[in-house]
């Protein structure tokens, strides 16, 4: 058994990685931080919790630190800018850590200063800090002491171009024209567990908008996968614009781009299915069918159809996923299980919830 701690357990990510560390075959979770609920055990305030936890909240003091660096790994589940300060201390005592948000995934300074207001307290760590996307990452996340655990919107967004990006590396001719467009939505829980107006329930239901439309901080997440990530000259404008829905859970991510008549040549729907075969998150759906997002609710799958239009020289990518599994907590997991050794699917392998 490996210890684990989550520091920030009170947010929507936080229960997440309760519910599925408890079931995990190979993880105590020893230590659970909250300075708002510190003493108060966790199904007293998430019920489904009955039965399945008995672990109470614990403050992050200084004493707490001591503590933590007596663990395997940390999951940090917590705002921006809380795990950096703490991450230091711990993989000197040879901790590992994962951040659930987004301190170590951006590696260019600039941009993360630009994007999260703040500046990195440890931009040596962020240097060795490994991008937590198996499917792309799984060789570096295996000796990583350092994991930032990617963005909801990213995940589907590089994972839907990888065998786009993966095949054109493989080509001369270019297979798709310089624009692409991301149009991606999003369950009202991405928002997080917080009293915000325009996220209760008189604001968000029977409504559906756009947001961050001049701009939003996934985007150079997403340009840093396709070029870093993916090992790409792939030099396309991407056009990214998120949009809340009124449901919880959930994400869905329609990628849109024109096609070379070299790129009409090829079979997109057989090389995604190439790409994926053996990854066992990643479901590529039969040619005409198109996932939704209840397909993926609860599950840390991702599901992804392809629809290439040969007469209009167009390609459309749809990705489905768990915004607070795959996009988050399962995906925490996950990458653990691959930093420690363990089958990548252990704790994970569960069905969805439908309806």
């Amino acid at each position: 058994m490996i210890s684990a701690a989550i520091v920030g357990g009170t947010g929507y990510t936080g229960i997440e990685l309760i519910r599925l560390l408890s079931a995990h075959p190979e993880v105590s979770i020893d230590l659970l931080t909250s300075r708002s609920e510190a003493g108060t055990r966790a199904d007293e305030i998430f019920p489904s919790l009955r039965g399945v936890s008995d672990i109470v909240f614990s403050d992050l003091g200084d004493n707490t630190l001591a503590t933590l660096q007596q663990c395997d790994v940390v999951f940090f589940a917590t705002p921006h800018g809380v795990a950096m300060q703490q991450a230091e201390a711990l993989t000197q005592a040879g901790v590992k850590v994962i951040d659930l948000a987004a301190d170590f995934r951006l590696q260019s300074l600039a941009d993360f200063e630009h994007w999260y207001q703040q500046s990195h307290a440890c931009p040596d760590l962020l240097k060795t800090a490994v991008y937590g996307l198996p499917e792309v990452n799984r060789e570096k996340l295996a000796s990583a002491l350092v994991v930032g655990n990617p963005g909801c919107y990213p995940t589907t967004a590089i994972l839907g171009l990888k065998p786009i990006i993966e095949t054109q590396n493989q080509q001369v001719e270019r297979l798709v024209e310089s624009r692409i467009v991301i149009d991606a939505k999003s369950g009202v829980s991405g928002a997080g567990r917080q009293a915000k107006l325009a996220l209760n329930y008189a604001e968000t239901t029977d409504n559906f908008k756009a947001y961050s439309v001049e701009g939003h901080r996934h985007l150079p997440e997403i340009e840093q996968g396709v070029a870093q990530l993916l090992d790409s000259q792939f030099t396309h404008r991407i056009r990214f614009l998120p949009h809340l829905v009124p449901m919880i859970r959930g994400m869905l991510s329609s990628i849109h781009m024109e096609l070379t008549e070299a790129g009409a040549a090829i079979d997109w729907q057989q090389a995604f299915e190439n790409t994926y075969a053996s990854e066992p998150f990643v479901d590529v759906m039969p040619k005409g069918i198109y996932p939704d997002t209840r397909s993926v609710r609860a599950s840390n799958r991702l599901r992804i159809a392809v629809h290439q239009d040969n007469e209009r020289a167009e390609l459309t990518i749809i990705v489905v996923q768990d915004n607070l599994v795959k996009g988050a907590a399962g995906q925490a997991v996950q990458n653990m299980n691959v930093m420690f050794g363990f089958d990548e699917s252990m704790g994970l392998n569960f069905a969805p919830i439908v309806p």
